[in-house]
This record gives structure tokens, sequence and C-alpha cells, in this order.
């Protein structure tokens, strides 16, 4: 393999990348108390900083939209100086950070509510995901309340004010989780939302939410800053959709109106968070798919090899190539994909939650090793 298309300069929005491997968003579970991030985040990140361009792990812009243990806010002002730690680290090797803005809905649990109550959601129909109480206990899943009109209003303003206070961590631009079965999706989808107000319905009216947030964070941010990340045809959560190619063919068209940083789309898969990967679709499946429909830059990600993420980029189906799992274990995957060496394998048992152990502890390549080229 030729690794000449990765190390071409691309220009997302605001934002120039050095090259198209992109770090993914990776929920790991290891923020400190009040779900700020430390100094060991900071290292883990800053680690990966020869990346084109990280995107942070999915972090709740409010308390009602936690979902995991340990994983990170952008709400509070302890929050933001923890994010503070983070990019300033990042930085001073060279990278550049998005932050990755989500709210769980319905895929949480009452012990994360602000006020004890059970999760929201579009509508009153469950996850068919484990729930997960604050301290990493498995529970029962529970049915979500069903939002009110005024509530939906204030989530939207919710995603602004992170937007807002990621700005001030020092982040180069945010993107919106709308893929995966988070509050986003939810709303998308016919099989999670049956509401019969103006955010229900039609595919009009169920892509609202997401352009409200859309065009509230860009007066914050500027679109060119932006991004948003979908999974069509994804499965996780029991997320689905009556008709999935008219919705995601008419969110994406959509999208072309806001002159975005980029559109980041997964491939449709069975898991986030380690309940296996059966269901994921081809590696091209996705980008193949929309390219057309979409004139901005688009990121893929999908259980992408080197070889295989270089493919998409010569065939002109994707932008940038976002590298999940490949990161963990490699945190100069990037170094390694330039010069032909062999990967570390990742150790799964240490995705979510613990310390160090899994997290920073994976070594770069020693010149001095002999490692078999790929």
């Amino acid at each position: 393999m030729n690794p000449s298309s990765f190390f071409k300069p691309l220009h997302l929005g605001s934002i120039t990348l050095p090259n198209r491997i992109v770090m993914a968003p990776l929920t790991r579970m290891r923020a400190g108390a009040g779900n700020a991030p430390t100094e060991l985040n900071a290292l883990y990140y800053a680690q990966r900083a020869s990346a084109g361009l990280i995107i942070t792990e999915g972090t709740a812009v409010s308390q009602q939209g936690q979902g995991y243990p340990n994983a990170p806010g952008i709400y509070t002002r302890e929050q933001v100086d923890g994010w503070k730690k983070v990019t300033r680290a990042v930085h001073e090797r060279g990278g550049r950070i998005i932050l990755q803005l989500a709210h769980n809905g319905r895929n949480s649990h009452s012990s994360f509510m602000p006020d004890g109550g059970v999760p929201v959601a579009p509508s009153s129909i469950p996850s068919n995901l484990p729930g997960f109480t604050r301290d990493f206990q498995k529970v029962p899943i529970e049915s979500p309340r069903e939002l009110t009109v005024p509530e939906i209003r204030e989530i939207i303003e919710s995603f602004a004010s992170a937007a807002r206070n990621a700005m001030e961590a020092g982040f180069d631009g945010v993107e919106l989780q709308g893929a995966n079965s988070h509050l986003i999706d939810q709303f998308l989808e016919d099989g999670s939302n049956q509401r019969t107000d103006s955010y229900g319905g039609s595919i009009s009216n169920r892509m609202r939410f997401l352009f409200e947030i859309v065009e509230n964070v860009s007066a914050v941010t500027s679109s060119q800053k932006l991004g948003v990340r979908l999974s069509p045809f994804g499965q996780y959560g029991g997320i689905q959709d009556s008709d999935p190619m008219q919705l995601f063919t008419s969110v994406i068209e959509e999208m072309n109106k806001y002159d975005l940083a980029y559109l980041h789309l997964i491939e449709g898969r069975g898991s986030e968070i380690g309940l296996g990967d059966d269901l994921h679709l081809d590696a091209l499946n996705n980008a193949r798919i929309f390219r057309p429909h979409y004139k901005g830059n688009l990121i893929s990600a999908a259980a992408y090899t080197p070889a295989t993420g270089h493919e998409a980029l010569v065939s002109g189906y994707a932008d940038a190539i976002a590298y999940g799992r490949l990161f963990i274990s490699n945190p100069d995957l990037v170094e390694r994909i330039a010069d032909g060496v062999a990967l570390n394998a990742y150790d799964r048992s240490t995705f979510y939650g613990g310390d160090e152990r899994g997290y920073t502890d994976y070594r770069a390549f020693d010149e001095s090793s002999t490692l078999a080229k790929q």
C-alpha cells in the first residue's frame, strides 16, 4: 500500500489537517470527579496529537444528557477547566481537536438525572440496551419520558451553551453526535419518534430537532467549525426507521445548505460499547451510497484497516478516514501508517473505565524493534 493518499492536506472549514487520518470519538469512561477531564485524559489525547484531527469522546451537554459512568461533560466550570488541560496538551504537540457534543436521551438511567426522574426521549419508547447506573451497576432498562416542546427547546439551547463552553475551553470546533442511537438519532428515526407535533411524523418534522441544533450551534461557533456525525442503517440501541434510505438521503441533502466543516458517517453496527460487531456493513457502503448527495467534506468511519482506508480515499468516497480502536492501541497510528509497520493489538477488556492500563500505556513504535511490514 502506498500511504501517500493519507498525507495530502485537507481543509475542513476553518481547520487545516496535515493528514487525513482522524481519531474517531471513543467512549472510554475515565473522566474524574464531577465528570471533569483530568491530567490522565490530557495525556491520552496528547499522545495521539499527530492525528490529522482528534474528535473527542461523546461529551454530555447537560446533566440530563449523561448516560455512562465517568463520561465527561461540558456544562460546569470544572468541566470546562478540565477540558482546557486537554486542548492545551494537544495544541502544544501541534494537534487539532474537536469536541463531540452529545445527549444520550433514552439510553440513560434515573441515577444520572438531575431530579432522579427517568431519562427523556422523543417518545416513551425504551431502548434495548442494558441500563447502567452512575456507579457502573447493570440494571433493567427504564422506559423514558416523552419530552415536551418547551423541554426540547431547552435541550437545543443546551447544545448551544455547550458549544460556547467548548470554544472557551480552546477546542478547534465541535461535532454533533447524531449517530448510534443518541438523542438526535432518536428524533430522526420513526422507530423511536412517534410524536404527532412539529417534531414528529414526516421526515421534515423529525429532522427539525437536528437542524435547529445546527442553526443554534453555528451561531456560536460558525458553521465552519461544526461537523455532524450520522449512522445511516445503524441498529445500535434498537434504533430503526421504516425507510432509512429516504430519511438519510433527505437529511444529508439538507446538510448542504449549512456549509459545515464536514459530515461524518459511521457504518451501521450493533455495538458502540462492546456488545459485538456482527452488524457492521461493508466498509464503504455509507460512503459510497451518500457521497453523491453531499457536496462538502466527508469523513468515513468503519472497521477500516490502513489498506481499506487507502482504498476509500483513492476511490473518492471519503475525504478522510476515522479510526477508533486502532488509535486506542496505537497512539502513533499516523507514523505507523506512514512507515508501514505492524500495529499493536488492542485489549477490549480495558476499553471502558479504569486507569492508565489500556489507556495511556500502549507503546509507540520503537525504532530499535524489528516489526513485520504490513
